[in-house]
């Protein structure tokens, strides 16, 4: 059986970004089935078979017009590059190699202004053996300029995501993020998907914030679909969120966990259970969600500390506001509701940004609150109660720090 997985993106006229889970492990490229050939005058076709599925991203660039393909990553081994491209066409030549750790490059040096399409990775599920395909097309050199952009820090969107809608600059923008999905179902039990329940939530909490008037709600998916945590976070970044906000209702084979738990971001994570919760949802972190081939890491380490500086105040206050709504709504609580991990999808340095699990599929009570809708409803509108308080909060606090 194959299936097709929509990996990464074309930064230019539009974005796109989409990855698969735990692709982290070195692909090799199999030349013998693998070529670049000229089909038609203006039309070539790009395939590459790979032992396995890897995340990738295709840019376009000029002076001069070529199109590189990054890879997480390729082990192009002894290949030469007569065994992919027979003769110079619309593609001249080309190049590849790794170009920092992590991550290997194609380079395809074009005759002309072209522009990739019809991109995709389909994946055998029996063999893991990946196609990776595209096809060239020749354009008008004022469109192919048009395509063309430097790639954003957070470029990463995800092809099957919501479009990302920028908000007036004075309205309030509140990023819901539902966890897990498609090929990641989260925890199962009793025929229960941690992904269903969370997208189930997720959409009643649009709803509810909506109603309020004048806020702007944004959801990282709103079907059964895989979205890669950079792509969660770059949504996020694209919409100017004011807030954002996970749902999870994990399960965990260590300890007693139950009951409501507010995550924020740390480094090291505050107890062995959150540590081991962080590992479990880090194994989709297959990029690193912002783009560092072109940023001195010190510096950046500066800004981002400084980032976080401003942002972690404003970040606690949000976790206490919802768990102090979640607690008067009835919880149940966990016994030590504020923890702290190093989830990536919290790692937005000017976002203020929390994960919230509802509750644990791993335990007999908080499974039997999450197959209740009556409970489930309570629960969203005090998630919504939560962001509101913190909201109000947060403005007057803004306000004196202006005065």
């Amino acid at each position: 059986m194959i299936r097709t997985l929509a990996f990464l993106a074309i930064w230019g006229a539009s974005a796109i970004l989409a990855a698969a889970q735990d692709l982290t492990a070195l692909a090799r490229l199999d030349p013998a089935k693998s070529a670049i050939s000229d089909q038609l005058i203006g039309k070539t076709q790009v395939s590459l078979a790979l032992s396995q599925g890897v995340p990738f991203r295709v840019l376009q660039l000029s002076d001069p017009y070529r199109i590189v393909v990054d890879f997480s990553e390729v082990d192009f081994g002894g290949l030469r590059p007569d065994q992919l491209l027979s003769a110079p066409g619309d593609v001249t030549s080309l190049r590849f190699g790794a170009f920092r750790p992590g991550w290997s490059r194609l380079v395809l040096d074009l005759a002309g202004p072209m522009v990739a399409t019809d991109i995709d990775m389909r994946v055998d599920a029996s063999s893991g053996e990946a196609q990776f395909s595209f096809a060239l097309t020749a354009i008008a050199a004022d469109d192919y300029a048009d395509r063309v952009t430097p790639p954003p820090e957070n470029a990463f969107t995800e092809a099957t995501t919501p479009p990302a809608r920028v908000a007036p600059s004075d309205s309030f923008v509140v990023v819901i993020d539902p966890g897990h999905g498609g090929i990641d179902p989260g925890a199962i039990r009793e025929g229960i998907s941690e992904k269903s329940l969370m997208l189930e939530m997720a959409l009643d909490l649009r709803d509810v914030l909506r109603r309020q008037g004048g806020i702007e709600v944004v959801l990282t998916r709103e079907t059964d679909v895989f979205v890669s945590l950079p792509a969660r976070i770059a949504l996020a970044h694209q919409t100017n969120a004011d807030v954002f906000v996970s749902l999870h209702a994990d399960a965990l084979s260590q300890g007693r966990a139950r009951g409501a738990t507010v995550y924020t971001l740390s480094e090291k994570a505050s107890d062995l259970a959150s540590e081991q919760l962080a590992a479990q949802h880090n194994r989709s972190d297959i990029l690193a969600g912002v783009d560092l081939s072109d940023a001195d890491d010190q510096v950046l380490g500066v800004l981002l500390d400084l980032a976080r500086q401003e942002t972690m105040p404003r970040t606690d206050a949000l976790a206490g506001a919802l768990v102090a709504a979640m607690k008067a709504a009835g919880g149940p609580i966990n016994n030590r509701p504020r923890r702290e991990a190093a989830f990536s999808v919290l790692k937005s340095a000017d976002i203020p940004s929390v994960l919230v699990e509802v509750g644990f599929l791993s335990d007999a009570r908080d499974l039997a609150n999450l197959r209740d809708p009556v409970w489930r409803a309570i629960m969203t509108e005090a998630i919504a109660t939560g962001v509101l308080a913190w909201r109000k909060e947060d403005l007057t606090r803004a306000a004196l720090v202006r005065q």
